[in-house]
């Protein structure tokens, strides 16, 4: 049985051995086309990675992305440069105000007394003006009437002069003659001076208007003071804005020139004041687009542009500058500011100052290949 056992097997080995070497051809070739497959995958991999991170590196550095930024808008205290009571508030808080709208006023009483009196005044000043031009005339005609008087003792005297000799008149008319022009022509010299001194006050011209003279200018100008003041006792929004702070203003307070009252945000002049580190902004310059996240409103997003770039950075006006000289000194990377301006459209949720933004600058910088050889 076992002889016959080993010849089956021995015709079964014969018989089978052509599928045998068939087969080890096949796993051979499998196996070199796996090794093979490994290779192409493994270089492959590699050339992906390196395309990939060539082109991370060339679209790289376009954009910025600055979270250390915030909602701006000019902001008031406002105030005026006159003082009193304050009459009545006209606002409230967090109430939208138009520009030349009233906020509150202070009593005007003080304010229209003086305003009629400054123009009592000017009206004094503009009689006393046509009282000095009519004084004027009178002056040169009495000039005139001396300078004739003058005339007439100058001919008397003459003629005195000429009959002394001859003992036509006695020394005592003569004397009387020649002391008399003496003193009509000193009369006249001071009436001539007088007459000066009026035209000087008149500014040189007689027949110039009443309102060119100084002294009614300087009334005027009075006038015109005491009316500014008595208009600022009636306070209103320099611009569109929301009142803040309105309950530290009530009525019956007595408010000092220049105080604040209370604080006016505006609605219109609003901006992002981002704080990127200087490292960031080596291609960002004004005119870039934005594009702003406010973290109040996710997904909601705004466009905007970049409007200007601090020239300093926001260390050099802090009340304790860095020392840098000093030996144990520490490089800090520094902030720049930027200013970026907002679009804004009718129906846009509320930008409040103070909110909290994202800022995603694209500087439209493109590297290339070169760039690589040359840091």
């Amino acid at each position: 049985m076992s002889q016959t056992a080993a010849t089956a097997d021995k015709g079964m080995t014969t018989r089978d051995a052509p599928h045998i070497d068939a087969g080890m051809a096949r796993l051979n070739r499998e196996a070199a086309r796996r090794k093979l497959l490994r290779g192409v995958l493994m270089l492959g991999g590699i050339a992906i990675v390196a395309v990939g991170s060539v082109a991370y590196w060339l679209n790289g550095g376009r954009y910025v992305s600055i979270d250390n930024a915030y909602v701006r808008a000019a902001k008031l205290a406002v105030s005026t440069d006159v003082a009193g009571v304050v009459e009545d508030v006209a606002v409230r808080e967090g109430q939208r105000v138009r520009k030349g709208d009233v906020l509150f006023r202070l009593g005007a009483r003080p304010y229209t007394n003086a305003v009629a009196g400054a123009r009592a005044n000017l009206a004094q000043m503009a009689l006393m003006g046509e009282a000095m031009k009519h004084d004027y005339q009178r002056m040169l005609r009495d000039v005139e009437a001396r300078q004739a008087q003058v005339q007439s003792d100058q001919a008397s005297f003459e003629r005195f002069a000429n009959l002394v000799k001859s003992g036509g008149v006695t020394r005592a008319d003569y004397d009387d003659a020649r002391f008399k022009l003496a003193a009509n022509k000193a009369v006249l010299e001071s009436l001539t001076e007088q007459a000066q001194v009026q035209l000087a006050r008149l500014g040189g011209n007689p027949d110039a208007p009443v309102n060119q003279m100084p002294a009614v200018q300087q009334a005027q100008s009075q006038l015109d003071e005491a009316q500014r003041q008595l208009d600022h006792t009636i306070v209103r929004a320099p611009f569109d804005a929301i009142v803040t702070q309105a309950d530290a203003l009530q009525p019956g307070q007595y408010l000092t020139a220049a105080t604040a009252a209370f604080g006016l945000v505006s609605t219109e002049r609003v901006w992002v004041e981002a704080n990127p580190k200087e490292t960031d902004i080596t291609y960002v310059k004004p005119g870039d687009t934005v594009e702003v996240t406010v973290d109040t409103y996710p997904g909601r997003t705004w466009k905007a542009k970049v409007e200007s770039i601090a020239p300093n950075s926001g260390a050099e006006f802090s009340v304790l500058p860095a020392q840098n000289a000093s030996g144990n000194w520490v490089k800090v990377v520094q902030r720049i500011p930027l200013r970026i301006s907002v679009e804004r459209h009718d129906g846009d949720p509320e930008l409040r100052a103070g909110m909290s933004v994202v800022v995603d600058i694209d500087t439209g910088h493109v590297r290339h290949l070169s760039d690589l050889y040359s840091h």
